[in-house]
């Protein structure tokens, strides 16, 4: 937004300390006057002239005396003004140069302003607490964006490795050749499904609506049941109405992308999936636990981050993308909830996802 230019704040701090000190110079004198008047020093005739009376050489003297009065408080007022406002207004200069450096992209730079606690304090620590989580995501986005490139460029690699042999080898059978290209390419179009996913969500670019997370649980349970029979995985679901308010999209997402997780991560054989979502005066909660390894807390502190799997939970015949907890992560922060990985004491993980409750209708 372009403005006219104008006074500085403390050119107006300064001019205003002068006037207040003018203004009370001037109650002062007034008063003494008063006082003068009305002990006799000062007295009028009938005619309302002034006349002279034992005090009028006194009087005659103090009005020159308050003229030099008030042109002094009128120069310390300016002088004094100007001092105090620039002390006053020194953390707001430092703030302002952290903000035109933050501008130009240096997001490192702190405030730090020392003292005790007032109004500019509480503004830079705010600002400093801004700029922080700024550099964060920043870095954050960097890191995803570049873990996301080398995501995208693998499968294309292996698909030009694949047309270069058979380029180089017209005898080979295409067959095969066929199907790696296929799951090549299904691969490439599940990672950017769910960068999209990841996009949508972490703009809050979605419709909200009621939502019971018991019924995204059974119906996430009903689809992947052959996947986990096949893996001979047991699903168990109980639980309440748990009503919520989001995008039953982004939430059924949500709930199939812990289901499977539970799955794919489980005993070879014999291992059990426990579905359950409950309420409470804070929210719904919905929790997925499963068996499975022994998973160590500061590994299960990072399976949210993109791209990040547990090399100690991953079977050798499952080729996810690494963006399956931190869609579920996203997706619980863009509907104002907390998610939860718990290592289970026996094995595996505990997932919990704990949403606000339905805001009561307008």
């Amino acid at each position: 937004m372009e403005r006219q230019p104008g006074l500085s704040v403390r050119v107006k701090l300064t001019l205003s300390y002068a006037g207040f000190l003018m203004v009370a110079g001037v109650l002062l004198l007034g008063a003494i006057g008063a006082f003068l008047v009305q002990q006799g020093w000062l007295q009028t005739n009938a005619e309302g002239a002034w006349r002279r009376t034992p005090g009028t050489d006194f009087v005659r003297g103090f009005a020159p005396t308050a003229a030099v009065v008030l042109a002094f408080l009128l120069v310390f007022g300016l002088l004094g003004g100007w001092v105090l406002a620039g002390r006053m207004l020194a953390p707001l200069t430092r703030i302002t140069d952290a903000t035109r450096m933050a501008t130009d992209g240096s997001l490192s730079h702190r405030i730090r302003l020392p003292g005790r606690r007032d109004e500019f304090r509480e503004l830079a620590d705010a600002f400093d607490a801004m700029l922080a989580r700024l550099e964060a995501h920043v870095a954050e986005q960097r890191r995803f964006a570049a873990n996301a490139s080398h995501e995208l460029r693998t499968p294309l690699a292996i698909s030009q490795s694949l047309l270069d042999v058979a380029h180089n080898d017209p005898t080979r059978e295409p067959g095969k050749l066929v199907d790696r290209l296929r799951a090549v390419n299904t691969r490439a179009i599940d990672l950017t499904e769910a960068l999209l996913v990841l996009s949508r969500a972490d703009q809050r670019s979605f419709t909200r609506d009621h939502v019971d997370l018991s019924l995204l649980a059974e119906e996430a349970t009903e689809t992947l049941l052959p996947f986990a029979e096949k893996r001979g995985v047991t699903i168990e679901t109980t639980g309440d109405i748990a009503p919520v308010f989001g995008s039953q999209a982004l939430l059924l997402q949500l709930t199939t992308n812990l289901v499977q997780n539970a799955i794919v991560h489980n005993l070879p054989e014999g291992g059990t999936v426990w579905v359950s979502t409950s309420v409470h005066p804070h929210g719904a909660v919905l929790t997925v636990e499963n068996t499975g390894p022994h998973i160590p807390p500061q590994l299960a502190a990072t399976l949210t981050e993109p791209f990040q799997r547990g090399t100690t939970r991953i079977h050798a015949d499952h080729a996810g993308v690494g963006l399956g907890l931190a869609i579920v992560n996203t997706i619980t922060h863009a509907h104002d909830g907390t998610l939860t990985l718990t290592p289970r004491l026996t094995g595996g993980l505990r997932a919990t996802v704990e949403l606000p409750p339905v805001p009561p209708p307008r």
